[in-house]
């Protein structure tokens, strides 16, 4: 009799740790029961027929995917090194284990081979520039062809673009080029501008002779004010035209 008692006791234990599961908030178990599917269950407690059904878990969880860098060749044929971060979820547990063998390895994969062709498709400057659009290209592109296997592509964003140090030299000459541009155009525009004030201020002297003379005593202030030990009187002009025309007359006198 006892040893009928120890054999369904050891039996009983066997059966419950054989076919009681627990399963996290964010798992669940894709079930088989004699190779075939039956149903997805969880999360919590969970019963399984020993020997009978065999389990398959899955992580509900959003998975980093970090896409090594590639090398790829730009539509202007620049060779750069290309890397990207990939997030991505499942939202079909029976799909992400019937319809692929390793949906990881198999989402990684399509990463890279998407991030290659994306990026080959586009300029350089297009890289560098409008990386959101790139993203947004890469991520439709991947989320589409992941959907049969249950996965949903949440977000791709390109981590880093290594460029060559012949073309990172080049891009420093260029910039360099264009900020010495813009300088002299400030240059000119700023030339220009003074200019036209100039201009509008003699306009303006002379119509009022006055303001000539204000101005002098202006500039003389400005001068004083600099302790400076030598002082510039400008005379005007006028003080010198009898003088010159005593002069021309004599030489006619003369002549």
């Amino acid at each position: 009799m006892l040893p009928a008692v120890v054999f369904i006791v050891f039996l009983t234990i066997f059966f419950l740790a054989t076919s009681i599961r627990v399963l996290n908030e964010y798992q669940r178990a894709v079930i088989f029961r004699l190779g075939r599917i039956i149903a997805a269950k969880g999360p919590g407690l969970i019963i399984l027929i020993p020997i009978i059904d065999k389990m398959k878990k899955v992580d509900l969880r959003t998975i980093t995917l970090d896409v090594p860098p590639q090398d790829i060749i730009t539509k202007d044929n620049v060779s750069v090194k290309v890397s990207a971060v990939v997030y991505f979820r499942v939202l079909d547990p029976v799909a992400a284990v019937v319809e692929v063998v390793d949906f990881y390895f198999a989402t990684s994969q399509l990463a890279q081979t998407t991030l290659r062709s994306v990026c080959g498709q586009a300029e350089m400057d297009t890289l560098l520039s409008e990386r959101d659009q790139i993203n947004s290209k890469i991520q439709n592109i991947l989320d589409l062809d992941t959907e049969p296997w249950g996965v949903k592509v949440s977000k791709v964003e390109v981590k880093e673009i290594d460029l060559p140090d012949e073309m990172k030299r080049a891009m420093a000459k260029q910039a360099e080029a264009e900020r010495e541009r813009r300088s002299k155009i400030i240059n000119a525009e700023g030339e220009f501008q003074a200019a036209e004030k100039l201009a509008d201020a003699a306009k303006i002297i002379g119509k009022v002779p006055a303001a000539l003379q204000l101005r002098y005593l202006q500039t003389l202030r400005e001068v004083s004010a600099e302790n400076n030990s030598t002082t510039l009187f400008p005379i005007p002009i006028d003080l010198f035209k009898p003088f010159m025309r005593e002069a021309g007359q004599g030489d006619k006198d003369q002549g």
